[in-house]
């Protein structure tokens, strides 16, 4: 195909070639992110590795690849890096609470090994964990690459800015969304489904709170929906399957969705049959 005499195609081309350029020099490729975050859960949790190298091997080459990825987001990428292995001892405890709690709570789950290499919800929980940390330390674009990347392979959404606390379970877990402000106390548990999202979606509200806060020892069951900055659902509720809530709820609640059943009798009508 000839594509020299087309003056639209060729400028198009030549657009692509200068965001290219740019995009090289400004964001680090997502591959680069995809496999530092794998290789920083293999670290932690070196199970699914038949031949794990010495820790103190792996660290150092964990470390040289968040400074590559790091240097086109910020000027001096060393801080960053220091300050985010030097929290890892804390993480690593937290996360082994988040193991604990499943084995714990799952009568399904049998040991610390088949949570860590089976659970999604451990490996989402895992990944904002670690991507929270690099938020918090200011590094641009990175935390959100992780998280999306954790999204992708579990379908959980839990944005990096998200605060969790210890003892984090999630069951199931596809289709749940966790925003940028929500804040999470310890020993909660969330089930598939589970919004805690914003009332308002306006580019304005960026700097407010804007998700709901779940204080301690709270369970939220299937599908339900939280909404709003200002929505504080208190400790040890429970949340039934498919609520819809925006207003604050007090300590000790318990809401549910009442559904309605009605029985016909078999004479009532004639059975209507459905083809698809």
């Amino acid at each position: 195909m000839t594509i020299t005499h087309d003056p639209e195609l060729n400028h198009l081309l030549n657009r692509l070639d200068t965001q290219r350029e740019r995009l090289h020099q400004a964001f680090p490729p997502k591959r680069d992110a995809q496999c530092f975050i794998d290789g920083m859960f293999d670290f932690l949790f070196p199970i699914n590795n038949q031949h794990p190298r010495r820790a103190s091997v792996q660290f150092v080459d964990l470390s040289d690849q968040l400074i590559r990825i790091l240097q086109p987001l910020v000027e001096d990428p060393e801080p960053i890096t220091d300050d985010f292995f030097h929290s890892l001892p804390e993480i690593y405890d937290i996360l082994l609470d988040d193991v604990q709690a499943t084995l714990d709570f799952d009568p399904a789950a049998t040991s610390e090994e088949e949570v860590i290499t089976t659970y999604p919800g451990f490996y989402a929980i895992a990944i904002h964990r670690m991507a929270h940390r690099l938020h918090q330390l200011g590094a641009p674009l990175l935390p959100r690459m992780l998280t999306e990347y954790a999204h992708g392979k579990t379908g959980i959404d839990i944005h990096p800015a998200a605060q969790i606390g210890h003892s984090f379970f999630i069951d199931h877990g596809t289709g749940i969304v966790v925003g940028a402000t929500a804040v999470i106390g310890d020993n909660v548990k969330l089930y598939q489904g589970v919004t805690l999202g914003a009332l308002q979606v306006e580019k304005s509200l960026a700097n407010k709170k804007r998700h709901p806060t779940i204080e301690n020892d709270v369970i939220i069951y299937a599908n339900a929906t939280i909404l709003g900055g200002q929505t504080v659902i208190g400790h040890h509720s429970v949340i039934g399957g498919n609520v819809w809530l925006t207003d604050s709820v007090p300590s000790w609640s318990r809401v549910y969705h009442e559904a309605k059943v009605s029985v016909r009798n078999k004479m009532d009508g004639k059975v209507i049959d459905y083809v698809i």
